[in-house]
This record gives C-alpha cells, structure tokens and sequence, in this order.
C-alpha cells in the first residue's frame, strides 16, 4: 500500500479532502479504504447543488465485497461530481487519489475530526 499524500486530511471513515484557496474541496476515499472494499462496481455520488453535513452519510460505494456508506468530512454544498467515477467506478481502485476522487464541496463552517497523513497512517495499523 502506498503512503498516503501529506497535503490531504484524512477521516476516520476513510474519506480524504483536499482543500483549495478558494474554499472548496476535493473529496475522495483512501487506498486503504478502496482495498478493503475490493472492487467498486458501482458509485452513488451526492447532487450538485445538495448540502452535506460533516459525519453524515452521502453516498454508497458498492463492490464485489459489500456496500458502504460514504460520510462527508465537512459541511457544504455539492459544486461538482466526478462523472468519469460513475461511468467506470473501478477508478476508485485504481487510482483513489487522482482521477477516482467523488466530488467536490463549498466548505461551510467547521469540518469533522480531520487527520494528518501520519495520523491517519497510525490510525489505520490500529
């Protein structure tokens, strides 16, 4: 596996989110996350124009393996979905941290619990 990009924050459900200047994110999930699931057969993405809550679910990843919840690390409003992740969701394996990120959001307020790279590293060999 390996390392996780230093310049994203991490959560504990395993979402990573890249910050622009311009206060909105990038959002996607982490290498670790998308080798526990196995292969990602289907993505369900939040709307455009839709407000998520830090913590709150938002969408589904569903591989061979089993379905799971995708939280939103902060609070927002949707301004983007990767449309290329919906057509071919195997990009979330592939390649989690370039083209299979999920969306992007305008920062409102306060994100969830955010992790370092290292923290989430040392959170992930627990």
């Amino acid at each position: 596996m390996s390392d996780n990009p230093q310049h994203l924050r991490y959560s504990k459900e395993h979402e990573w989110l890249s910050e622009a200047p311009d206060g909105v994110a990038t959002v996607g999930i982490t290498e670790y996350a998308a080798t526990a699931l196995g292969d990602v057969v289907y993505v369900q993405l939040p709307e455009v124009g839709d407000t998520v809550t830090a913590g709150d679910s938002c969408g589904e990843l569903e591989s061979t393996k089993s379905v799971s919840d995708l939280y939103a690390p902060v609070n927002g409003e949707i301004t983007e979905v990767n449309q290329a992740v919906v057509d071919d969701p195997s990009l979330v394996n592939s390649a989690p941290f370039e083209d299979g990120w999920l969306f992007r959001v305008r920062i409102d307020g306060a994100a969830a619990e955010l992790l370092s790279a290292a923290e989430y590293t040392a959170f992930t060999e627990q």
